[in-house]
């Protein structure tokens, strides 16, 4: 089934966890995609004059661990309903001592530590080899850091997230690894969700938003799901306002290396 015509959105906003109002609602859309059903029913909503459609990735009751989470379909359905902006905010640990909690990295790169996650939508028999070389949107990480500037929130621009499968936490050896590679932030759901959106042709950025400091942080006391859940409540008006601040200012999709990136992917017989 395709989606309400009417319901339309320029931008959409993947929610992390405990994000899960965004908008006063205008539509609510159930979809069907060639991957199943998206986590839960799109909502859209007005920020200033901008259609915003928003999908909690979790579901709205947190029901959905990081490796089930539908990405596949996620992505699918905020490309159906005619977004080609997406911003992914995500409760991620710190690597580095120096990144204080509340401290938003707007990510410019990303190691995926995941595995078995469905990450492709070209399963076959067509062959396409999409570059990930930058996997974030240059314009939308601009905007961002911008806004954050301006709004006072600390904020990092460019650093690196690794994303683990979860559900558990890093052991204090890989955390230790993972910190002394230089990576900045970890977390369990910005991949394959990026890489999605740039096989099909959408801006994508990554708001890794720190809610605590990994375990293999010198000084740092094992991260508990209560910590990082605290933490984030007490952050998530701001990441609202940042929001809420940015999105009147996300324009058209440039002609850029998000909207091309199928150009020269294709693999031919």
């Amino acid at each position: 089934m395709g989606p309400d015509t009417t319901a339309r959105a320029e931008i959409g906003v993947f929610g992390g966890s405990g994000f899960y109002s965004f908008v006063d609602v205008v539509d609510e859309v159930e979809l069907e995609t060639p991957y199943g059903r998206p986590s839960a029913p799109v909502v859209i909503g007005l920020v200033g004059d901008r259609r915003v459609a928003f999908i909690p990735r979790h579901g709205r009751a947190h029901e959905l661990p990081p490796a089930q989470i539908p990405y596949r379909a996620n992505v699918w359905a905020m490309r159906e309903l005619g977004v080609r902006r997406l911003i992914g905010p995500c409760a991620s640990g710190a690597l580095q001592p120096e990144l204080e909690l509340g401290t938003f990295v707007v990510c410019d790169q990303y190691v995926d530590r995941t595995s078995g996650r469905e990450d492709t939508f070209y399963t076959g028999p067509e062959t396409v080899h999409v570059s990930a070389a930058d996997p974030y949107c240059a314009d939308l990480r601009r905007i961002l850091v911008e806004t954050c500037a301006e709004l006072g929130i600390p904020v990092r621009d460019g650093g690196t997230v690794v994303v683990i499968q979860g559900p558990r936490f890093s052991t204090r050896a890989e955390s230790r690894w993972f910190g002394s590679m230089g990576w900045h932030a970890i977390n369990m759901t910005a991949y394959p969700e990026g890489h999605l959106a740039r096989e099909l042709g959408l801006c994508y950025a990554n708001v890794s938003m720190v809610t605590d400091h990994d375990v293999g942080v010198e000084g740092a006391e094992p991260v508990s799901g209560e910590t990082v859940m605290r933490v984030f409540a007490e952050n998530n008006e701001r990441l609202r306002e940042l929001l809420f601040a940015a999105i009147p200012r996300i324009g058209p999709q440039p002609n850029d290396a998000c909207a091309s990136a199928l150009e020269g992917a294709r693999i031919s017989p």
